[in-house]
């Protein structure tokens, strides 16, 4: 079934007010979900809401609290988001990182004690249509093995990187550190359909497409094998160094992302580059790639960033495809 953006924004607005959101807030907070449903990230859109909801509910998540200030050297912040509301927190935090590199060509906040941000390429998004390339990292609970490991020892540590276009149409990488975000399986599961490719083990130890058999008793595959976990450790230890917060470790009896760490880079590249340079690179990469020889039953290059365009265009024009559980889930709230 289908529903049009202000419905949804609307019905997730409702919830979050009765949930002790003041409503500035509450609007912020149900266009960042909206805006990821219609962007095609459901996982990090309406069908994480009821998972949202109950977190409020079971006080991990302080609908009345915003990030705070602890400590500045330069152009680098360390801040505390108090456990407010992640997505909210995230913004607050890139929008003083794209502050700081108006001042200093770059700028950097790193965010202690905050909560899940949904989807990460909100905020590399957001940095972007402020003229800066951004960058951002956050660690999580943990709940990946280590490359040749059993038992869950790493966080699934998303890092996104955005490059600015003055069309608006930036360059956009938003990667979780497995061959599927937990988000995405929930996403397959729901649709009843098998992964493209292999994404994890069964709980049998047995590889498997199956997105049910991974989630239910087995372990996430890290992107690209031992080079995923590596990556997803190397996150860590930088978020919760620079934000003096929490670590995958501290974290490691906990199941849900609270108390989290996360880290905010801008960086203003007409400081250094002038106005004209980042379009012409983009442009010139951009052909590049995309004219590049397919496969055999390809149809298009895919590129960072044009996945996410061509479904916001459709979704707004056709509404936005909403999952009926979750939606009727959604209306009881």
């Amino acid at each position: 079934m289908r529903v049009s953006y202000d419905e949804l924004k609307s019905e997730l607005k409702r919830v979050l007010i009765s949930r002790g959101f003041e409503p500035e807030a509450a609007e912020m907070g149900a266009s960042i979900i909206a805006d990821n449903s219609r962007d095609g990230v459901h996982s990090h859109g309406l069908n994480r809401f009821p998972v949202i909801v109950k977190s409020i509910d079971e006080g991990m998540i302080k609908p009345d609290r915003r990030p705070v200030k602890l400590n500045s050297v330069g152009a680098l912040e360390q801040w505390d988001g108090q456990l407010g509301f992640g997505p909210i927190n995230a913004c607050i935090a890139m929008d003083r990182a794209v502050e700081l590199a108006g001042q200093y060509g770059l700028g950097c906040v790193a965010l202690k004690n905050t909560n899940h941000w949904l989807r990460g390429g909100t905020y590399g998004l957001r940095a972007a249509n402020a003229g800066c390339i951004g960058i951002c990292m956050t660690n999580t609970f943990p709940n990946m093995p280590p490359w040749g490991g059993t038992e869950k020892r790493v966080g699934n540590n998303p890092l996104i990187i955005s490059i600015p276009e003055s069309s608006g149409g930036h360059v956009l990488l938003d990667m979780a550190q497995s061959q599927f975000s937990f988000g995405k399986l929930q996403t397959y599961a729901l649709a009843g359909k098998k992964l493209p490719v292999t994404g994890g083990y069964d709980k049998d130890g047995n590889l498997t497409s199956d997105p049910n058999a991974i989630l239910d008793g087995g372990e996430v595959l890290p992107a690209g094998y031992w080079k995923g976990s590596g990556l997803s450790i190397a996150i860590d230890m930088v978020v919760a160094a620079l934000s003096v917060g929490k670590s995958t470790y501290d974290m490691r009896m906990s199941k849900n992302d609270a108390g989290i760490s996360q880290v905010f880079i801008a960086i203003n590249p007409t400081v250094y580059a002038g106005e004209d340079y980042a379009d012409a690179y983009i442009e010139s990469m951009s052909a590049y790639i995309k004219t590049s020889a397919k496969k055999s039953g390809v149809t298009d290059i895919l590129y960072p960033g044009e996945r996410t365009a061509k479904a916001r265009e459709e979704n707004m024009r056709e509404k936005i495809p909403v999952n009926q559980e979750m939606w009727e889930t959604l209306l009881k709230l």
